[in-house]
């Protein structure tokens, strides 16, 4: 069978043989980096594939999630971020597997896509341990459709409150569970907090939106576990004034429909949190396809499937095959490898779009060095907390400075000068007004049925 690029050469008409042909799987941030560096390169015949037809700025999809945002405001189509590079042909589809020997890549619904070299940037979704009968009842945060959902979910609960008669019943859709207190744990709690005792505190005439219960569930010591001490004190400390109830040391023992489960994670008895809603953002888990190429390739991986890689984000043995960001263990320090943020991926993928025009240089490829920028939390409105080293004590802020930090790092960084400009007004405007004006709810059911009270015997 002809691979796709054999095929779109031969229906263009051209009789002259392919340059270095480069597949990207994966258009998120060490995909999209990575693009930009082979983009205009024309010795380089390069090739995007994704199973989505945008870049989504993940970092903000907490900000969908709690209605801030739209999903459009930090998305932008591939095809229209790459249409300059006349190089680069982007295309819409799963990849699910690599022929090695063939240097092919396997897509679900056509022919295989040959390359030269690839670069598998594929990321990775939530993990829920090996319990994944929790996922209906607990939604985590890697994607526009689970952003949504988790707004739907949110809203029904603050409606369905409102029109709840029976109050055991109706304290239970007050209560939110989070699960996780990593910085998504600790963004999604700083604006669920926000939009209770803030945005919808005037919205509703049977029930106080403040009433509501909100839960930070930590397995470890302290909430945000990769920043100082001091940090994840200043973090809870914050939570804490939006009225969230912060709980470290507590694992979650099960999930079902309507309650909780947790215990202390040194052993102890069980406690059940009758909470309707319950946001899952802890735990992360390579993507199908990551695991795909590291079964294909016999590589080495992580407890989380990731692929272990060398000094040049190569598998080892497999110079052609590159892997970025949250797909792959990037080596850092020794023991611990660059963590899961967007630094990590963008500069992955621009290491390996620089490592692969060096070698058509014929010139050698330095190893991989991640230069730690610093991490931004932001907790709910003119709050937050940062960890950035290069900055010295002044990077080491909370409140005002570190939410002033986290607006201008996240407005850099997003794609698309409209969307800068659209966010940056959604933003102000939300500011002056308290508003999120993106609290739609959408999917099905739109609220739960009315639940009739039994009469009394």
């Amino acid at each position: 069978m002809a691979s796709l690029i054999d095929v779109r050469a031969s229906q263009a008409g051209s009789t002259a043989p392919p340059g270095h042909r480069v597949v990207i799987v994966g258009g998120g941030f060490g995909g999209l980096y990575a693009a930009r560096e082979l983009g205009k390169d024309r010795r380089v015949d390069l090739t995007v594939l994704d199973r989505r037809n945008f870049h989504l700025f993940q970092p903000l999809l907490y900000q969908v999630a709690t209605g801030a945002l739209a999903p459009g405001e930090i998305a932008q189509p591939l095809r229209s971020i790459l249409r300059r590079n006349r190089n680069t042909t982007v295309l819409l589809g799963a990849a699910v597997g690599i022929d090695p020997e063939r240097r092919e890549v396997l897509v679900a619904d056509g022919g295989p896509i040959a390359y030269d070299s690839l670069i598998v940037a594929t990321g990775a979704r939530h993990s829920y341990f090996g319990r994944d009968d929790w996922m209906p009842f607990a939604p985590g945060l890697k994607s526009i459709d689970d952003a949504t959902e988790i707004r739907r979910r949110i809203l029904i609960a603050f409606e369905a409150a409102e029109r709840e008669a029976e109050p055991a019943r109706r304290r239970s859709w007050m209560e939110f569970v989070i699960v996780g207190g990593g910085p998504t744990g600790v963004e999604l709690a700083g604006a669920l907090g926000e939009i209770a005792n803030d945005t919808l505190r005037n919205d509703f005439r049977s029930i106080d939106p403040r009433d509501a219960t909100i839960l930070l569930v930590e397995a470890m010591d302290r909430i945000l576990p990769t920043y100082p001490p001091d940090r994840s004190n200043s973090a809870r400390r914050q939570l804490e004034r939006l009225g969230v109830t912060v709980r470290t040391g507590t694992r979650v023992t099960d999930i079902r429909d309507g309650e909780v489960r947790v215990a202390p994670a040194a052993g102890g008895d069980e406690e059940t949190v009758p909470a309707r809603t319950v946001l899952w953002a802890a735990g992360v888990l390579a993507s199908s396809f990551g695991r795909a190429v590291a079964k294909a390739l016999t590589a080495e991986t992580d407890k989380a499937g990731r692929i272990v890689v060398d000094a040049n984000l190569n598998v080892p043995g497999h110079p052609e095959v590159f892997v970025v960001g949250d797909a792959a263990v990037q080596p850092w320090k020794p023991g611990r490898p660059v963590p899961g943020v967007a630094q990590g991926g963008i500069q992955g993928g621009k290491y390996a779009g620089r490592a692969i025009r060096r070698r058509l240089d014929g010139q050698p490829v330095p190893p991989f060095r991640f230069s730690d920028r610093g991490d931004v939390a932001v907790i709910g409105r003119l709050s937050g907390v940062t960890n950035i080293g290069w900055l010295g004590p002044f990077g080491r802020q909370g409140g005002f400075l570190a939410w002033m930090l986290w607006l201008g790092i996240h407005i850099v960084y997003l794609i698309g000068f409209a969307n800068r400009i659209v966010v940056v007004t959604r933003w102000a405007w939300s500011f002056l007004t308290h508003g999120r004006g993106s609290r739609l709810i959408t999917g099905q059911p739109l609220l739960p049925e009315i639940e009739i009270p039994e009469p009394p015997a």
